[in-house]
């Protein structure tokens, strides 16, 4: 039986256009008196720099999110709805069209938008997908498919012991290569460990806790949002005055999966299986390491390296240097897939399938387009629709929950950005200064300012990444791992049921940080 006609298909989405459209009018309506268009302060995505900033390009900034009413963001809460609720309601539907789902939620939102707004529309879409989605899609490829091609294969069971030790790792070296990076090197080592076990759930959920977002804390090359504040001044070693806050929160969340894994694995009945064979630890595909290495080097260099030029693209300005790190990406994927093609063993062993980048590939297409609305009022600041939000931040802990919070469901890293710059404006402050009063040494007493950023710095980093484990769009790899475990025949649980897993376990955790760090 079909879940709906195609008459009442149509008919809802005409209906749903309508509902979109009235906000537009109304805004583009009002905002269109007396304002003429101005260059802006446009906040940057995680794959941008300053050149993206059209200033000094003869370009525009497109609409002015101040003009937008907060019930434009209907769309993207469409879209997390559906991916939240659908796979509940109707699995067999949302399994074979999710992409279209995404399409729909994508055309529901950009169709308005473009009629009302017509090429401050067009360069608001370009802009989000030259500059965030291609990129962000592009490096998610490039790392699972460089990772797919290296396998640990010997004797390794998924005890408690064996389980903490692996989420330790990951969450050792995510921030030197990065939280995508390391949860696509050790995912699947974590579930072929875990084959034998029942309950299997709960290894995952922890994982995208440590290894794709709380581990990433330490480095630039950690987390977006840190290098972000890289490419805006903090010094690339500043973020390991985090270290403190990682090593709190990180001990708390291994303790509680420590002592939960072991109370699962006696529930199980407590043994190891025994095969009779015991085989040696080993890496096989190991020179792909070098195409992983290759696919970080470039990420660096796209924040190092700046030439001053760019390509227009219908308004929207291209760095060389970001383009530079797609082509290097691509190439360092492609020698991988040349030296591990899809069919050899190596990959077979690995379970390595194109369905994972596929499903993150449409969903997040539909998400990045409909996102378009919040981050243009997040941008606006006090003259958005978010406002009474934004004025409230004045102190460490205000920047804590509500950068988190945001970025629970936001892109945390324009997240961060908006933040970052409330701080450094609210002190009357520049990030030209930055490099000198964040570098080791440097005497904060000199200036109440200084060490009043450098505490608000540090609750907008830890917001940013701790929280972007809240759910599974928080982060970048965290719906990769999702992917991944479904592909491996894990049942994961639902968007609000990780919710409540994250909500139990992490948000006591960032209660306790608060009182410790932030008040």
């Amino acid at each position: 039986m079909k879940l709906f006609s195609i008459r009442h298909g149509v008919t809802v989405f005409v209906v749903a256009i309508s509902l979109i459209f009235a906000p537009f009018v109304y805004s583009a309506e009002e905002g269109s008196e007396g304002q003429a268009l101005q260059g802006g302060h446009e906040t940057e995505h995680h794959a941008s720099n300053d050149e993206h900033h059209d200033q000094g390009h003869g370009g525009h900034h497109g609409v002015d999110g101040g003009s937008l009413p907060l019930w434009s963001v209907i769309p993207f809460v469409g879209i997390l709805l559906s991916i939240a609720i659908a796979p509940l309601v109707a699995e067999h539907f949302w399994h074979h069209h999710y992409g279209k789902v995404s399409l729909a939620w994508a055309l529901i939102f950009c169709i308005p938008y473009l009629i009302v707004f017509r090429d401050k529309g067009v360069y608001d879409i370009l802009h989000i997908y030259l500059l965030d989605y291609i990129p962000f899609i592009v490096l998610l490829w490039g790392l699972y498919t460089v990772a797919g091609g290296i396998l640990v294969r010997g004797t390794l069971r998924g005890t408690p012991t064996v389980n903490t030790l692996i989420l330790l790792i990951g969450t050792a070296i995510a921030s030197w290569v990065g939280t995508t990076g390391a949860s696509m090197l050790l995912i699947r080592p974590m579930i072929r460990a875990n084959a034998y076990r029942q309950s299997k759930v709960h290894l995952i959920v922890f994982f995208i806790f440590l290894v794709s977002n709380i581990g990433g804390s330490l480095t630039p090359l950690g987390d977006p949002p840190l290098f972000l504040g890289f490419l805006h001044g903090v010094p690339f070693f500043w973020t390991m005055t985090l270290l403190p806050h990682m090593v709190f929160v990180s001990v708390f969340v291994l303790v509680i999966f420590f002592v939960f894994d072991s109370i699962m694995f006696k529930r199980e009945g407590g043994q190891v299986p025994d095969d009779g064979t015991s085989e040696p630890l080993r890496v096989d595909g190991v020179f792909n390491s070098v195409f992983l290495l290759g696919v970080m080097g470039a990420v660096l260099m796209s924040g190092t390296w700046k030439p001053g030029k760019d390509f227009n693209v219908f308004g929207v300005h291209l760095p060389l240097q970001n383009l530079a790190r797609e082509v290097i990406i691509i190439f360092c994927g492609l020698l991988s897939l040349r030296f591990t093609p899809v069919s050899d063993e190596l990959r077979q062993a690995n379970g390595f399938t194109w369905f994972p980048i596929e499903e993150v590939g449409k969903l997040f297409a539909g998400i990045f387009i409909t996102i378009i609305p919040a981050l243009k009022i997040l941008q606006a600041g006090t003259d958005g629709a978010l406002s009474s939000l934004v004025s409230v931040v004045e102190q460490p802990i205000h920047y804590f929950w509500i950068t988190g919070g945001l970025s629970s469901f936001l892109d945390n890293a324009p997240t961060y950005l908006t933040f970052f710059n409330t701080g450094l404006g609210k002190l009357h402050m520049s990030e030209e200064i930055l490099p000198e009063i964040l570098a080791s040494g440097f005497d904060l007493s000199k200036d109440p300012r200084y060490q009043t950023f450098v505490n608000y710095l540090t609750a907008i980093s830890c917001g940013a990444v701790f929280m972007g484990a809240n759910t599974y769009i928080g982060n970048a790899p965290n719906f990769m791992v999702k992917a991944i475990a479904e592909s491996q025949d894990i049942r994961m649980p639902s968007f609000f049921g990780y919710m409540l897993w994250s909500g139990l376990i992490l948000l006591p955790i960032f209660v306790i940080v608060t009182f410790v760090f932030f008040l």
